[in-house]
Order: structure tokens, then sequence, then C-alpha cells
């Protein structure tokens, strides 16, 4: 019962890997990449006795001369190919049952996404305060955008040009003449 589960989880583990970053996949077969990534994520890959190019070589061996991806039972053909190689010392089936325990369960991981930045750069020309001109006008005093208001162009109906300095002043000129 207990390796009937295993097995499933190791199938499950393959489906995730065999979809990730392609929208079509179906998650019956893996391309070159995905197994590559499963493998570097399982930590199957250790650098010392099984490197990226061994497994690209176990990837071409299994599958069928002219696809480009695997299917579930050439993975799990691949992985027979690998655990010796993995866990040396070990017999053939401990090798294979370690190297499934590695894989069960597993899920491919976002290491390496591109996060926000947070350099001084950025803090300083997200900085609202250091703002001058008509740019300073958009924010309130905490920073705070001011949206539509604070790009509208708000006129005044007075009969004045914009930066007129005795605006208001004609009715004095006229009253004293």
């Amino acid at each position: 019962m207990a390796e009937s589960t295993d097995m499933e989880q190791l199938l499950n583990s393959f489906k995730k890997f065999a979809i990730h970053g392609d929208t079509k996949a179906t998650g019956k077969d893996m391309n070159g990449k995905n197994w590559a990534k499963l493998c570097k994520d399982c930590k199957v890959i250790d650098g010392k006795s099984v490197t990226g190019t061994d497994v690209d070589i176990v990837f071409t061996k299994v599958k069928a001369k002219t696809s480009r991806v695997i299917t579930y039972e050439e993975f799990q053909r691949a992985l027979e190919e690998l655990a010796p190689k993995r866990f040396k010392g070990k017999s053939k089936e401990e090798a294979l049952k370690s190297i499934h325990q590695l894989i069960e369960g597993k899920e491919p991981t976002n290491a390496g996404v591109t996060k926000v930045a947070k350099t001084g750069a950025v803090d300083r020309l997200t900085d609202t305060t250091k703002y001058t001109g008509s740019h300073k006008e958009r924010f309130d005093d905490s920073g705070k955008g001011k949206g539509k208001a604070g790009r509208e162009e708000l006129v005044e109906n007075t009969g004045y040009v914009g930066a007129y300095k005795n605006a208001g002043t004609y009715e004095e000129k006229t009253k004293d003449n």
C-alpha cells in the first residue's frame, strides 16, 4: 500500500514539473528543460557524482529518437539510470528508492525570480518629499497622490492672465478717474 502512494506522489511531482513554465503542457510528457529543473530542484544533481551534463545525457538516452519529450515510463527509466550514479555503494533497488524519495511530493521552486528592487536609487526616485515644481503639486503632505486633482490645471475665469500681479485692481483704477 505504501508503495502505491509513493508512486502516486512521484507521478504528481512528474506532472507538476512537466507543466511548469508551459501553458500548453498537459502533464503527460516532460521536456528536457523541465527534466533538468526537476533534477536540480530535487537535489538529484549534487555537483559531484551527478552533474547537469549527466542529466542531459540520460534524458537523450531514454527519449525516443525523434521525440523532444519523455513520458512517465521514460522518466522512470531515466531515474533508474541516474540512481546508481547518485547513490554509490547502495544496491540498485536501494538507490532507486532513495532517488524516488528525493523527488516525491516536490514542486518546482521559483528561486531566482525577479524581485522588486529596493536600492537607494529607487527609494530616491519614489520619495515624494524631494519632488519639486509641478510634480510636487501632485502629492499631499503625507506623500499620497492627489489623483486627478493633482494633474488637472484649475482655470480661474477672472479675465486676467495666469501670473498677472495686479489682478483685481482695474476697478480701483477706473473709480479714481
